[in-house]
């Protein structure tokens, strides 16, 4: 699966780097009427939030807060890594690259400790 969203994302980006923009609709502005483009990294950010958000809503509640915490971080930290990849290959500001590359290697490492832990306690 991360493969799979890695291959969506760095598809995302390859379009947004030939001048292909997703189109949307203004929504902030009321009364404006049109759309505008979007760039590339937030053509990409939306889809890597849309996934974190479709990945929590399909998991399966054990009722167990420790279970379903764990559950629910796995998706919400990919979002992080997939966030921080797209700054990494689209931003340009030298903090906010070396932030990113933390942040995945944060993520990287609580997503391990996150199923090292449901692998030993999540028994559903």
């Amino acid at each position: 699966m991360r493969l799979a969203r890695t291959i969506a994302l760095t598809s995302l980006l390859a379009l947004g780097a030939t001048g292909v923009h997703a189109q949307t609709a203004h929504d902030g502005h009321a009364g404006h009427g049109g759309a505008q483009s979007e760039s590339a990294s937030t053509t990409a950010y939306r889809a890597a939030m849309d996934q974190m958000h479709e990945d929590m809503a399909a998991m399966d509640y054990s009722g167990d807060a420790d279970i379903d915490f764990a559950r629910g971080m796995i998706p919400h930290h990919q979002a992080a890594i997939d966030m921080a990849r797209i700054q990494i290959e689209e931003g340009d500001d030298p903090e906010m690259r070396a932030l990113a590359e933390e942040i995945i290697a944060a993520q990287e490492r609580e997503i391990a400790q996150l199923e090292a832990w449901l692998e030993a306690n999540d028994t559903e």
